[in-house]
């Protein structure tokens, strides 16, 4: 029995409300983050990512009072991420209710950082998340994939997708799976928000050199792009905002189409 792939709704939380924007940019009110973390649950998604989106450009702590709010109301597996800088951050969103935490800025800046929290919290708690852009200026020494624009690398951002790093994303999550990570959560900035499906290309470079879940992030407008990331993209989750916040394709109504296809996915 293959594993159930996984469906799981992000709330981009900034100023205490949820936003949403397109390719990082250009954000827009979405709501309350506790009423549509109570939604989702109720709606059987199975996980729920809450990112703190300008901790780490801010350079101040996570939203604690609503991490804890949102986990009083959910019944499923919840990830945090935003502004964890160091292990004291991630005690304190944990005993705040997450079950996961969620590093990216810290982690390429520290990369040791990700070991320690594997060894603290346990692998399964340790999540990397990778925000990256396609660049089309192939140097030497990077991992290339042939698109059809043509060959490209993928680029780590970090502070929110306000800072490109020239690390190659592909070689950081093999660096960060030898570190202890336990999962990747793979977010493409140019599919960010476009709804026109995730960057297939990316989910599966990584989720083919890695032994550890992959969630593929960023494009998610219809069903159909679901089951394009679990079957193309070979990923173990799929995370979306926009198609679950605006109500177009409630988390019951991809569950149900997945099923259809054929997809292996949690009742």
């Amino acid at each position: 029995m293959p594993l159930a792939k996984r469906i799981i709704p992000c709330l981009d939380v900034t100023g205490g409300c949820v936003v949403k924007g397109i390719n990082f940019l250009n954000l827009q009110n979405a709501g309350d983050p506790v009423e549509l973390a109570k939604r989702y649950s109720d709606e059987g998604a199975d996980e729920l990512v809450f990112l703190d989106i300008t901790a780490s450009s801010d350079n101040r702590e996570t939203l604690r009072d609503i991490v804890e709010g949102v986990a009083k109301a959910i019944s499923i597996p919840f990830t945090v991420g935003g502004g964890i800088r160091n292990e004291s951050d991630a005690r304190l969103v944990l005993c705040s209710g997450a079950d996961k935490t969620s590093v990216n800025t810290a982690a390429v800046e520290k990369p040791q950082l990700i070991s320690k929290l594997a060894d603290l919290f346990g692998q399964q708690c340790v999540v990397v998340a990778i925000d990256a852009k396609r660049n089309y200026n192939v140097q030497e020494g990077r991992t290339t994939v042939e698109t059809a624009k043509g060959e490209c690398w993928f680029e780590v951002y970090t502070y929110g997708g306000r800072k490109p790093t020239g690390i190659d994303a592909i070689q950081w999550a093999l660096k960060a799976t030898e570190l202890g990570a336990g999962e990747f959560l793979v977010t493409s900035m140019n599919c960010d928000g476009t709804k026109d499906g995730y960057d297939l290309e990316l989910t599966r470079a990584i989720s083919e050199r890695v032994n550890v879940p992959v969630i593929a992030s960023g494009g998610a407008g219809k069903p159909e792009h679901f089951l394009e990331a679990f079957t193309k993209g070979k990923a173990d989750a799929a995370l979306a905002a926009s198609v679950f916040h605006y109500d177009q394709y409630p988390v019951p109504v991809v569950k149900e189409y997945l099923r259809k296809m054929g997809v292996t996915v949690r009742s």
